[in-house]
């Protein structure tokens, strides 16, 4: 499926999640989520090659984690993701899978997160990034048939101006290019 997202660094999260309450959108309760991201050899992200994570979802400490495979491609000149996921269930046996697939891990990321449902085809989510100050909005709209990407994205910049999220504090890095910077 093809999305479009847009992130931000949020200035005061209570303030945020307060404006979302008051018009009586809740956030679910936190869960953790760990990726791990391998990419090809080569990788270059303005190549607009896949990205493939490993994903650990723990929502009940006292349930079995959840693994899935997420295929994550940046088509940069359109600005869209295509992405994918499947669920599986030995973790280990998939990680040499990927890397004798000549993939290679780039990132590993470790949050804590919220979500939040705003409609059929639009998500919003609230990040603790494990290594990074502060907290992180992301929406992601699911693209339909005739819907131009650009004005999807302007959407929903436009929605985190609503909700008193400036464009400056839009975030075009990923979550991996973010670490890679803070921890230089």
């Amino acid at each position: 499926m093809k999305r479009v997202v847009v992130k931000a660094k949020l200035a005061n999260r209570a303030d945020f999640v307060t404006m979302l309450l008051e018009i009586d959108m809740k956030f679910s309760e936190a869960f953790w989520q760990h990726d791990r991201v391998f990419v090809p050899k080569g990788y270059d992200r303005g190549k607009s090659l896949p990205k493939l994570s490993l994903r650990t979802i723990v929502k009940d400490a006292e349930k079995p984690a959840a693994y899935a495979l997420v295929l994550r491609r940046h088509v940069e000149n359109k600005n869209i993701d295509i992405v994918n996921f499947t669920t599986f269930k030995d973790y280990t046996e998939m990680a040499h899978i990927l890397m004798q697939m000549g993939f290679e891990i780039k990132y590993e990321i470790s949050r804590q997160r919220q979500e939040l449902t705003m409609g059929d085809s639009i998500k919003m989510y609230l990040d603790k990034i494990e290594g990074l100050p502060g907290y992180y909005a992301k929406i992601e709209s699911t693209l339909g048939d005739g819907d131009e990407p650009a004005d999807v994205r302007e959407d929903l910049v436009k929605t985190f101006e609503v909700l008193k999220v400036g464009r400056k504090h839009v975030v075009e890095k990923n979550y991996g290019e973010l670490l890679e910077e803070e921890n230089g």
